[in-house]
């Protein structure tokens, strides 16, 4: 996860409580009985509150009914079979892709049509997420042919504030949990990035690099010194190992994420380039200068709505401006800092090209080169993405910057 200055996510309660009522008997059978109230730890990695509303339901409950439910804003407390849960939540997941749209004006601008696009995508997690599956306290999911996934949430919040959460008992959204669950196959399996020949082991949290064409403009790009490289926001250090891999002596890898820190040395030492990149927790820069500074900081200046959006949305652009404001401090005086963007932010009407100019030089710097590359992501060529103008248009650039004179 890229570091982003003033980043408020270390403010929010991923762990809350949840409160409900519960038969005395098992859902679906008929006992008179007075419900028992019932309350367990909430946990939510994007800290939502607890649901205000929960029914206990069991494999008797029909999709249609848990899909007006959570529309309502009733959480669904699964006590059934788990790979019945899974099904349910699948069911709903096509009654939200089917769901018709109200019908409005159309949006005047690109940068409507996104806005209600991520709004449009906000709404079908927060219904999704109210299918909720109890976990025991070591891990343990209390239903029939349930998954151990004890080892999925240890990873999930190992070094976080959220490190004691498998000491009593929690609810998650099943949602949430088969994030957590992907995760972890993802991280056990590697993603293979054809600019080091390499795997590169993404923790929970920690974004990915699926899009591989930004590090080959690292990869290529001429070196200005081979001596010294910081890297800001180095997320699974695959920057990093890249500048490590082309000969550059000694790396600095910033971050100021747990799961980033711990992920990005695990992949360094893997690589055999742990002794040669020091990884250090930073807001941004670490002390001192260097000839060469790299920076890929989130290129969509909006909102996210999920811990892992943050690598990918920045509001106000807050860590693009920090890095280029803070870059003259940092960089040596024949130095060179590349900053990795997409122009995706432009062709969405969010963010121009003169407003990042205008930040380069506003910030005592100037501009020695760029170099350019096409996205190769499936979405660039899906036609019926809603952002395919906008995406069919992108261009990934490394901006070669120096001090001004």
């Amino acid at each position: 996860m890229r570091s982003v200055p003033g980043r408020p996510e270390a403010d929010v309660e991923t762990v809350a409580e949840l409160c409900w009522e519960e038969p005395a008997v098992a859902p679906g059978a008929s006992a008179g009985c007075t419900p028992i109230a019932r309350r367990a730890r909430w946990r939510s990695e994007n800290g939502l509150p607890p649901p205000r509303r929960v029914v206990v339901a069991d494999d008797t409950m029909k999709a249609d009914t848990a899909w007006r439910l959570a529309c309502e804003g009733t959480a669904v407390l699964w006590r059934g079979d788990y790979h019945n849960a899974r099904q349910l939540l699948q069911a709903m997941g096509r009654r939200a892709d089917s769901r018709p749209r109200k019908r409005t004006q159309a949006p005047a601008t690109t940068a409507e049509v996104f806005h209600l696009h991520r709004m449009a995508q906000a709404q079908r997690a927060r219904t999704l997420g109210m299918l909720l599956i109890p976990v025991e306290a070591g891990g343990r999911i209390p239903l029939r042919r349930a998954p151990d996934v004890a080892q999925v949430l240890a990873e999930a919040v190992v070094g976080t504030r959220d490190a004691d959460l498998l000491d009593a008992p929690f609810v998650i959204s099943l949602r949430e949990l088969l994030g957590l669950v992907g995760a972890h196959e993802w991280r056990s399996k590697g993603v293979t990035v054809a600019a080091l020949g390499a795997l590169i082991h993404p923790w929970y949290g920690v974004f990915s690099p699926i899009r591989g064409e930004y590090l080959d403009l690292v990869a290529r790009a001429p070196l200005p010194a081979s001596t010294l490289a910081f890297d800001i926001g180095t997320g699974t250090g695959v920057i990093a190992a890249v500048l490590a891999r082309r000969g550059v002596a000694r790396v600095v890898a910033t971050d100021q994420d747990p799961r980033a820190l711990g992920c990005a040395r695990d992949n360094l030492a893997r690589l055999g380039v742990g002794e040669r990149v020091e990884v250090v927790e930073a807001d941004l820069f670490p002390p001192g200068r260097a000839p060469l500074v790299v920076c890929n900081p989130p290129w969509v200046p909006a909102k996210p709505t999920a811990a892992i959006e943050r690598a990918v949305y920045d509001p106000d652009s807050r860590m693009l401006r920090g890095f280029l404001e803070g870059l003259a401090e940092h960089l040596t005086a024949d130095g060179e800092g590349w900053l990795i963007l997409s122009d995706l932010a432009e062709h969405l009407g969010l963010r121009t090209r003169a407003q990042l100019l205008g930040w380069i030089e506003g910030a005592g710097l100037r501009v020695l080169g760029r170099e350019d590359i096409r996205p190769r992501h499936a979405k660039a060529a899906d036609s019926g993405d809603a952002l395919h103008a906008a995406r069919a248009a992108e261009i990934t650039s490394l901006w070669r910057l120096a001090i001004s004179a």
